[in-house]
């Protein structure tokens, strides 16, 4: 293991310099806020070589009211690294070993692949403040599900990411194969079990083929700020899964058929099949629950602060809010299916379509602005249901905004055949949910309101229709697709 000097003094400090650089990165929440970051608690990975310095960092913001934990692998160098400016974090002076490069670790093959390393279980972490000791806070969960061998070869980060970064492996297998991977750093800490890992683990362990295959993960504990200080937490800080190279996602492959005027019919039936699979698998692996009067309640209560939200943003929805109250109390009045564990943030860029594998669903850890305990609680399945209808209305949506003709039967046909292939496969046809599936459309219709309403005031016709459509149908009770 590497040798520490805990003695030296470093010029910045680790702290400053990356309070410096933090700021401007695309998964730090705060955005235009200088962050004001505390030390929590850190931990290594040694470098077999003896030549780069693998730490990570985790921070506490306390810039704003509430603290946020961020993870923060950085690697040290002692010389810089060509090519590698974009992922500098800074320099810094080491009072015994000189001047030393900093890097966002991600970016460095190092890193990447003792992470990959510690995942499988092959090595452990290691102390920041001991020479040769081990870090016990920290350790690699290999997925039971996977049984292949792979060292890594090359690693990427992948570009365009705002809440986690993610490294793509190149791996080989001990014959000497290749095997695509995907290595998920979460930047954001929260205590509990990330449902990226929770959910993908369960259906490929189940055997579930609608998902990619998981290598494993890395667990850590750290200290959380509090309002009466800090408490012991434990979480995921990072998830390893297969990639699936060179295939396109469902929101592509939907909007160019749009876009032609193409019957989608066929793979929407496929997708609403694959969906109700997942959902079973999911149901059979972590249970179910009896949705109670007083769960009810609560799911509808939130719906209503979201029609709050979007009647502030655009007032012009107050005039609907009645009849949008209409359907809600029908919703309430219906029959509501078990509580069980969901998607939870389900549209067509979450799916990709493998023409081995047809259909396969990606991203499990729920609505990224929730808290963690709130995506970690069983839901309805009806949710993710709504979801992908809206998604789909989008579709069109986004084809009429391109001065194309109306898309609204390409919509119906395509929403339709998705609820009849998930009937087909589940054993309940969603459509005859009624009123319960009307609220959960209408309540991401009014989220979607407000993202567009703050961000893209071009795209709010779309989910503005949508409200209209949902609440101007003469018999409320009838539910269906918008």
């Amino acid at each position: 293991m590497a040798e520490l000097h805990p003695d030296a003094t470093l010029t910045p400090g680790k702290r400053e310099l990356v309070e410096e650089w933090m700021g401007r990165q695309r998964w730090y929440a705060a955005k235009g806020r200088r962050p004001r970051l505390r030390r929590l608690t850190s931990w290594r990975l040694d470098d077999p070589a003896g030549e780069v310095g693998v730490e990570t960092m985790v921070l506490a913001d306390e810039s704003g009211d509430d603290a946020v934990v961020y993870q923060v692998p950085l690697t040290y160098r002692g010389a810089p690294v060509d090519g590698a400016e974009h992922a500098l974090v800074g320099t810094l002076e080491h009072s015994v070993l000189g001047t030393r490069w900093v890097y966002d670790a991600p970016h460095d093959p190092v890193y990447a692949t003792q992470l990959f390393e510690l995942l499988q279980g092959r090595v452990p972490a290691a102390s920041s403040s001991e020479s040769d000791a081990q870090d016990d806070t920290v350790a690699g969960v290999p997925q039971p599900s996977w049984d292949t061998a792979v060292r890594v070869r090359s690693a990427r980060v992948l570009s365009g990411e705002q809440s986690n970064t993610s490294v793509i492996l190149d791996a080989e297998t001990e014959d000497g194969g290749h095997v695509p991977l995907i290595v998920k750093v979460f930047r954001m800490l929260s205590p509990g079990d990330n449902p990226d890992v929770v959910l993908q683990g369960a259906l490929v362990d189940a055997g579930s083929r609608r998902v990619p295959g998981v290598v494993g993960s890395v667990t850590g504990s750290w200290p959380q700020p509090g309002p009466e200080g800090d408490l012991d937490a434990h979480g995921h800080l990072a998830f390893a899964q297969e990639f699936l190279p060179g295939v396109e996602d469902a929101w592509r492959v939907a909007l160019q058929a749009a876009e032609d005027g193409t019957d989608f019919t066929g793979p929407a039936r496929d997708l609403g099949a694959a969906t109700a699979e997942v959902h079973r698998a999911l149901a059979a692996s972590l249970g179910t629950t009896p949705t109670t009067p007083e769960q009810v309640d609560a799911i509808l209560a939130g719906m209503r602060v979201r029609v709050d939200a979007a009647v502030a943003e655009v007032p012009e929805l107050e005039a609907a809010r009645p009849a949008v109250e209409d359907v809600l109390a029908a919703a309430a009045g219906a029959s509501w299916p078990d509580l069980q564990r969901i998607h939870g943030d389900y549209h067509l860029g979450q799916v990709l379509h493998s023409p081995e594998r047809g259909w396969v669903l990606l991203d499990f850890e729920g609505e990224p602005l929730r808290p963690l305990a709130e995506r970690s609680l069983p839901d309805q399945w009806v949710r993710d249901v709504a979801g992908m209808l809206r998604s789909v209305d989008y579709v069109g949506g986004s084809r009429e905004r391109g001065g194309g003709a109306s898309a609204r039967d390409w919509v119906r046909a395509v929403q339709d055949a998705f609820l009849g292939g998930y009937a087909a496969a589940g054993g309940t046809d969603p459509r005859d949910l009624g009123p319960l599936l009307a609220a959960f459309e209408l309540d991401k219709a009014m989220y979607e309101v407000v993202y567009e309403a703050r961000n893209r005031p071009d795209w709010l016709a779309i989910p503005l229709g949508a409200v209209h459509r949902l609440t101007d149908r003469s018999v409320p009770s009838e539910g269906g697709p918008s």
